[in-house]
């Protein structure tokens, strides 16, 4: 590139947008990429403290600009359900284009901006998203950069997923009630109506509810009849904590083939329970804190079991930072 001052530049292509910032009111290009300098843009650019610009010299055939840096990032990273914004000032994002779940390869993404001279954004992974939420943006830092440094970015990402939107496959879910309390009507269930809003928020039709007293062969039993109905997801609660009467997790634990955790690095919900049937349905122990408090571990673990998500014991011990909600 050459630099020539702005008086000069009469007849010469801008080589990328010209930024205008105007605080509370715009930041956009005034002038975008390709555009031919007139005399009577000369006042305009240098109003937004452009006294020089760079024009395109012969040498520069082995730069790749930032309009196509951008696309070339994206071409790299994106994967299925995901759509891309147009090229605006040397940037495009990822969107999403469904309601699901999101995850980011969050190792990779560090390396990838231990690159030199690009960047890379995302919003945080292991999250919720919803149809038309932008979710990582990128650009190169300067207005061009050498072939071989997207060549290498290329060579890092390789075949690796950096992005995933899964979408919400499991649709219906069983609920077993357990408590001496409830299931000789001392007090009325509070706690079923909290987990059935929960999962018709993310549109999961409860096609299963057992009510049992707190014995182990009951509430397995209770467990195995609504996995027998073909609910995808089971949900238990009550008698999650250490009281002798309590015995959701042994019946959850004698159940299920596939035992991940009883106990979470996470509070509100330390006292939930994780484990899976052979061919992968769910089963979880909601302790009371999902009844009383807004967000607790269920509201980190359900979206993961209802996109096919599955969830071990690496990754809940994962959970302690940020854990606090």
């Amino acid at each position: 590139m050459k630099l020539i001052e702005t008086k000069d530049a009469i007849g010469y292509a801008l080589c990328h947008d010209i930024t205008q910032i105007v605080k509370g009111k715009v930041k956009d290009a005034v002038f975008r990429r390709g555009h031919v300098v007139t005399e009577e843009d000369l006042p305009i650019l240098l109003s937004v403290g452009k006294d020089h610009i760079y024009v395109l010299e012969e040498s520069d055939k082995d730069l790749m600009h930032e309009d196509d840096c951008a696309q070339y990032m994206i071409d790299l990273t994106i994967g299925e359900n995901m759509s891309f914004t147009p090229v605006k000032e040397g940037k495009m994002e990822l969107v999403s284009e469904i309601d699901g779940y999101l995850t980011v390869d969050a190792h990779l993404l560090h390396k990838i901006n231990m690159l030199d001279d690009l960047m890379l954004a995302s919003i945080q992974g292991n999250s919720v998203v919803k149809k038309g939420t932008k979710i990582a943006g990128m650009r190169i830092i300067p207005i061009f950069v050498k072939k071989s440094q997207m060549e290498e970015l290329r060579d890092l990402i390789g075949d690796k997923k950096l992005f995933e939107i899964k979408p919400f496959v499991r649709k219906t879910a069983g609920i077993v009630t357990t408590g001496n309390e409830v299931y000789h009507k001392r007090i009325k269930d509070d706690f079923t109506p909290v987990v059935r809003e929960k999962l018709a928020n993310y549109g999961v039709e409860v096609i299963g509810h057992e009510t049992v007293y707190d014995d182990t062969e009951m509430i397995a039993n209770a467990i195995r009849k609504l996995k027998d109905m073909g609910c995808e997801l089971i949900l238990c609660t009550g008698g999650m904590s250490v009281d002798p009467d309590d015995l959701t997790p042994k019946a959850i634990s004698i159940t299920a083939e596939k035992y991940v955790t009883y106990g979470t690095p996470v509070l509100p919900g330390a006292m939930f329970a994780l484990s899976y049937f052979e061919d992968g349905t769910p089963i979880m122990g909601l302790p009371g804190s999902v009844m009383y408090c807004e967000k607790t571990v269920f509201d980190l673990i359900l979206p993961r079991a209802l996109a096919n998500v599955e969830t071990d014991k690496r990754t809940i011990a994962s959970f302690g930072h940020g854990g606090l909600l």
